[in-house]
């Protein structure tokens, strides 16, 4: 995923970009806000500063919402209620107030992300089915194995549901931790592995969720 990290704050941004990069995503960081539009080109998410030297960011994030469907996230030190639906009513996605925890932003980013749906905006599959007979409906909540239902918490569930959205490609496990719990912690690893034994056990499936040792998991097809 590839981040434009709009920022005029040279301490944020170098604290913030080798975060990102740790949950394995890019960036391209520009300190001012003109010109803003002519960096949307291959751009997963803009992270947009409302505080910056040349142009109010309110007035950016409608130029960028003008230009393209391009997610954005609010980053800014500005949190009054008013400043929040201003945000929002230019064409903001979402609005975080600094100071912020980077697992929280990071969630936030592929919440949006996965709003938007693949390429070009097409919605995402609602239904995972797996060639082992496991089926998990992200509308519904619900999972089945060989046509009965397994009954999951809901952070099982999420963990789950993040990994068949993820098609077969490898989430990592401080993304995980992020989208589920919200933030890490130094326990959070071993929490994460205790829901995917778990899960595992209860769908009876033990290969369906693979360990992709040092990185993460992935959903296998069988």
């Amino acid at each position: 995923m590839h981040i434009l990290l709009v920022e005029d704050d040279d301490r944020v941004a170098a604290a913030l970009r080798p975060a990102l990069h740790r949950h394995g995503m890019t960036t391209t960081r520009l300190d001012r806000g003109r010109g803003a539009v002519d960096h949307l080109g291959g751009v997963d998410v803009v992270l947009l500063d409302l505080g910056l030297p040349d142009a109010d960011g309110v007035d950016v994030c409608r130029e960028i919402r003008a230009a393209s469907d391009v997610p954005v996230i609010v980053v800014t030190a500005r949190g009054d209620v008013d400043d929040r639906i201003l945000g929002l009513h230019s064409g903001a996605d979402d609005y975080v107030v600094k100071p912020y925890d980077v697992g929280e932003l990071v969630a936030r980013i592929h919440a949006v992300q996965r709003r938007r749906g693949p390429e070009g905006g097409e919605p995402v599959d609602r239904v995972v089915t797996t060639d082992d007979g496991v089926t998990i409906d992200l509308g519904r909540h619900a999972v089945t194995v060989d046509g009965a239902e397994v009954t999951l918490t809901r952070k099982e569930f999420q963990v789950l549901a993040l990994l068949a959205g993820a098609k077969g490609t490898v989430c990592t496990r401080s993304r995980i931790v992020a989208e589920v719990w919200g933030r890490s912690w130094p326990g959070a690893n071993r929490t994460l592995d205790v829901h995917v034994a778990t899960l595992r056990t209860k769908l009876g499936r033990p290969e369906l969720v693979q360990t992709v040792r040092g990185v993460g998991y992935r959903l296998g097809t069988g």
